[in-house]
């Protein structure tokens, strides 16, 4: 029996009386494509804070990989990619690959930073201004760039595709298929249904403290009663779908 890539066991969490989440589990297998919907405010931030380990849950129990995600070696099998993503301002980008890699302990090699900078439509060139120069998309390219080349088997990508034109989500699609088939596994957060229709293996639907599906995309608008996903997702949080 595979060890999960992320495993999570009845965990809970509340800010003072109020609950945020209620007894969610969920195995996350290596090599999955996985994908967390809800709406703003439902507790999608929460859960991914205590996936990383900066919000202990009242209760319950997290595993990356087999191993407490607060030890060491959990840590070194993460990386995580921020909505709003704002690097220091003063390094270059080549400066910030160099300093994330070297946070995991990855090889830093010109050719292949260049290769998948071309992959994102980045110019590698621009690689060696300083990041205040940057526009949004540019330093959205730069996160998902420092995060993929890491290497670690486990991505947790929340709204990667923020600050993105079409052509650049078109890229970054393209490199997320390819991470999946490189056997690691990608947990991404995202308001664009569509796109977690397109890439994602299964999904889980947040809302009100739990979860309310889990299953692949196409069973949720079959779930959901509607071929348009984003309609199906209104239809299971408005407890407006087809019966069990």
């Amino acid at each position: 029996m595979s060890i999960s890539a992320l495993s999570i066991r009845n965990i809970h969490v509340s800010y003072g009386q109020r609950k945020v989440l209620d007894g969610l589990s969920l195995e996350v297998f290596p090599g999955e494509m996985f994908g967390l919907m809800g709406l703003n405010g439902v507790g999608k931030t929460t859960m991914i804070k205590s996936i990383l380990g900066l919000r202990d849950p009242d209760l319950g129990q997290i595993d990356i990989l087999g191993t407490d995600r607060l030890s060491l070696s959990s840590k070194r099998q993460l990386a995580y990619l921020p909505e709003r993503f704002d690097p220091p301002w003063f390094l270059s980008g080549i400066e910030f690959i160099k300093f994330s890699l070297k946070l995991y302990r990855a090889p830093f090699v010109k050719s292949e930073v260049e290769a998948a900078a071309i992959q994102l439509a980045l110019d590698p060139a621009v690689l060696r201004n300083r990041v205040q120069t940057y526009s949004k998309g540019m330093r959205q390219k730069l996160g998902l760039l420092a995060t993929l080349l890491t290497g670690c088997p486990l991505l947790i990508l929340d709204e990667p595709m923020s600050g993105l034109d079409p052509r650049a989500r078109a890229h970054v699609k393209d490199m997320l298929r390819a991470v999946k088939a490189q056997g690691r596994t990608v947990f991404l957060s995202s308001h664009i249904l569509s796109d977690m229709s397109e890439l994602c293996d299964r999904v889980v639907v947040l809302h009100d403290c739990r979860f309310r599906y889990e299953g692949t995309p196409a069973d949720l608008c079959r779930y959901g009663q509607s071929e348009n996903i984003e309609r199906a997702f209104l239809n299971v949080i408005d407890g407006r779908c087809a019966a069990a």
